[in-house]
């Protein structure tokens, strides 16, 4: 079995949180491989083997039987995709050793944790390609999960795929660490249909439409937005509009002395300082060349500066998603994230400069996503290149067709549409356009910018030469 066959066993399984079965597996790599996918006796023995390896693990038995992912992200822990935290019934996300340790003392009282101010060592002494907050075999794990068939296209082609799931998603889970109580559906009426909740407060709303265009702007200027001061200013300008106390603020570094409830960090007060630190995020997250390093810095190094009066975790939360976007990598929606997971991770950054639980949130938020969105782009249709190539010649000639009742033959179709087919597509071209034309109905005429009463008129021709 190659390497790819097996690379895709483990996407395949590690998709799953609940298991899969070896059919299921099976099914997926025929639809992958078709008929060159490994046959049951050869997968059924390359299973096995990753069993041993630790590679997967096991449950049930017999016809119920089920294969897990097990992942090593950190020290000596080995996460199951889906695993619950054992000694607790709190929701909460897979912690490494690291991780822990950072818990036990954010959940100290206040009174016992001690004070401490922003360390420019924490951001200076990073340095990008060397520094690594993600080792390489997380980042390899994450590229595994996250890459696309989109990969090489235009950046922003994947987003744009999934675009109006995603608008609901991380419009939803990021305005909900906020402690935002709108529902999924909640928001999904209000995105789709401008319906608001009533008795609810109008900042919940404004919040959510905030981050469906702040999203917008993110994959509509994909080739455009980046790690730098224009971005991440117009992000803040768009996820606060409305919100903030003085209008002047949104947009804009802050003047003024900011302190966050519920921690003993206090941020950085010095404007000229606060804009010089900014600007070095921002230098040092476009100098690393790993996506997933980059969308992982950012969320670090934002919410510690805090540059902004408010808002810095909604901005870093959307800008770590600029590298993975920009690349037709899975996005990060941030679905189901535990909102005191992400909390305790963002205090263990402010409080110890430690990253290694927020990097836990972070790890299983990117698997929760990466299965969110597979499974949304496997039920879209591939488009067919050849249609998208000559997508628009073949709208005129049909709408030609129809609109001066042309006979439908391969000398008329060859006639119409000239020289802007090549002779190797020609005979493909003609088939597609009789396709077509079969096809023509009243639920799609609109599309080849045809009249009803003008296909009535075709139509009844069509029947009459009959």
């Amino acid at each position: 079995m190659s390497d790819s066959e097996i690379t895709k066993i483990l996407e395949i399984v590690g998709a799953n949180n609940e298991g899969i079965n070896r059919e299921g597996i099976q099914q997926a790599l025929t639809a992958h491989f078709g008929n060159k996918a490994p046959g049951d006796r050869t997968l059924k023995r390359r299973l096995a083997e990753l069993v041993d390896e630790g590679k997967l693990t096991t449950t049930g038995k017999a016809r119920a039987l089920k294969y897990k992912r097990v992942i090593t992200v950190s020290g000596n822990m080995e996460i199951k995709p889906g695993m619950s935290m054992a000694g607790t019934v709190e929701s909460y996300v897979p912690m490494s050793d690291e991780g822990k340790e950072i818990r036990e003392y954010v959940r100290k009282p206040i009174q016992e944790r001690v004070p401490v101010g922003y360390n420019r060592d924490f951001l200076e002494e990073y340095q990008p390609n060397v520094t690594e907050y993600l080792s390489a075999e997380i980042k390899t794990h994450l590229f595994e999960i996250g890459k696309t068939q989109d990969h090489g296209q235009v950046a922003g082609t994947y987003a744009r795929d999934i675009l109006n799931r995603l608008l609901i998603d991380l419009s939803w889970a990021s305005s909900k660490l906020e402690g935002n109580t709108y529902t999924r559906l909640d928001t999904q009426n209000l995105i789709e249909a401008g319906m608001t909740v009533d008795g609810k407060d109008r900042t919940e709303a404004t919040m959510i439409l905030n981050h469906k265009a702040a999203i917008e702007l993110l994959i509509e200027e994909a080739d455009e937005v980046n790690f730098n001061t224009y971005t991440f200013l117009n992000l803040h300008g768009i996820l606060s509009d409305n919100l903030l106390g003085d209008p002047a603020d949104s947009g804009r570094v802050r003047q003024r002395i900011v302190d966050i409830s519920g921690t003993v960090y206090r941020p950085l007060s010095i404007p000229q300082l606060l804009e010089s630190y900014f600007r070095l995020i921002l230098e040092k997250a476009g100098n690393i060349n790993d996506p997933f390093e980059q969308s992982f810095f950012i969320m670090v190094h934002i919410p510690y500066l805090q540059p902004f009066v408010d808002v810095n975790k909604r901005v870093s939360r959307l800008g770590a998603n600029i590298s993975l976007i920009k690349r037709n990598l899975c996005p990060l929606s941030f679905i189901d994230v535990p909102e005191k997971a992400y909390v305790e991770g963002t205090l263990g950054v402010y409080e110890l400069n430690k990253v290694d639980l927020l990097r836990d949130v972070f790890i299983w938020a990117y698997e929760r996503s990466c299965q969110q969105y597979n499974a949304v782009k496997s039920s879209i249709a591939e488009p067919d290149p050849f249609r998208l190539k000559y997508r628009q010649i073949l709208y005129s000639v049909i709408q030609e067709i129809v609109k001066n009742q042309i006979e439908v033959t391969a000398g008329n179709i060859s006639s119409i549409s000239k020289n802007q087919i090549s002779d190797e597509d020609r005979n493909n071209f003609v088939s597609m356009v009789n396709e077509e034309i079969q096809n023509l109905h009243e639920g799609n005429l609109s599309r080849y910018k045809i009249r009803l009463s003008e296909f009535n008129v075709w139509k009844k021709g069509n029947a009459d030469k009959k």
